[in-house]
């Protein structure tokens, strides 16, 4: 019996230590998945707190993409005289416009006017084009927002180009210059070419009789101009009706930048005999053209001041 005792004892101390080692093994288990998820936790938190050089880009851009739509809400919400008041509480009272001085001087409109702009600044819209161009009839490829340049790069590339062999559109292409003062007026939303000397000129009378914008397309040469377009003989006789309907007064000119050229070349097309040429001779230029006022860089930036140029 007591040999019995002793070996239940014995497998009694066996199973305890058994329990022991087991319940030993486990609490190992518990501490090294404890500690794998301490690694993973602080894994995360070092990957999370890392800052790259490309995250601080994309917050810089949407921190000023932010800031600029702001600002244009505020633009586009306040009143239309605020910006002018705020310049004149930092600067003083504004001087009047060139035009308003005019008139008060007494001067009206007496010569017609003929503006010639010059290369790039003359708008430029689609009249034909390929699939991709659905929806763009008559909207503008060049100048105004520029908006089809991003949305469709390829599309307007293709478009704007001329053919290798002609010099002219592509076939099934037709891309036009834009006709009326509005041609050139404005080059892009708030990049004005035209547009404060069109605005002094109507502050002493001229309206839409009395000014033409002899636009044309800046892409082709100036002879294949007149062969598509038409544009010298377009203005040849828009001249010859201008001065006619303003009681024999001559035209003063004011060409801007590659608008020089193309005017000196007018001049010339018009002497030339037809077919060629205008066959209007030199006593036609004479009798036609008072004046011409070349609007090169030295003016670009001053519109205000060739605005008093012609009206003595």
């Amino acid at each position: 019996m007591s040999f019995l005792r002793r070996r239940k004892g014995s497998v009694n101390s066996e199973a305890s230590n058994s329990e022991a080692q087991i319940s030993g093994h486990d609490d190992k288990k518990e501490k090294v998945i404890e500690a794998e998820k301490l690694k993973g936790k602080r894994n995360e938190e070092g990957k999370i707190n890392r800052w790259s050089c490309i995250d601080s880009c994309c917050w810089f851009i949407g921190f000023i993409c932010s800031v600029w739509w702001f600002l244009l809400f505020l633009y586009n919400a306040m009143p239309a005289s605020f910006p002018q008041y705020v310049t004149e509480v930092i600067t003083g009272p504004l001087p009047d416009p060139p035009g308003v001085k005019l008139r008060k001087e007494g001067l009206m409109v007496k010569h017609p006017v003929v503006f010639v702009p010059g290369i790039v600044t003359g708008g430029l819209e689609l009249w034909e084009g390929r699939q991709c161009t659905e929806g763009l009839f008559r909207k503008r490829l060049w100048g105004g927002t520029f908006g089809e340049l991003y949305k469709r790069p390829l599309c307007w590339v293709e478009h704007m180009s001329l053919d290798n062999e002609t010099g002219l559109d592509q076939p099934g292409i037709r891309v036009r210059p834009v006709s009326g003062l509005v041609a050139a007026d404005y080059f892009a939303p708030g990049y004005f070419v035209w547009a404060v000397l069109i605005a002094n000129l109507a502050r002493i009378g001229y309206e839409e009789k009395t000014m033409y914008m002899a636009a044309y397309d800046w892409r082709i040469s100036f002879q294949n101009t007149e062969v598509r377009d038409q544009s010298l003989s377009r203005i040849k006789s828009n001249i010859e009706l201008m001065v006619a309907t303003n009681d024999g007064k001559k035209v003063v000119v004011i060409p801007h930048s590659m608008g020089v050229l193309y005017f000196l070349h007018f001049m010339k097309w018009v002497e030339a005999p037809a077919p060629m040429g205008g066959g209007g001779g030199f006593r036609l230029v004479c009798q036609a053209y008072k004046s011409c006022h070349e609007y090169w860089w030295t003016l670009s930036r001053c519109p205000k001041v060739s605005s008093w140029t012609f009206l003595y």
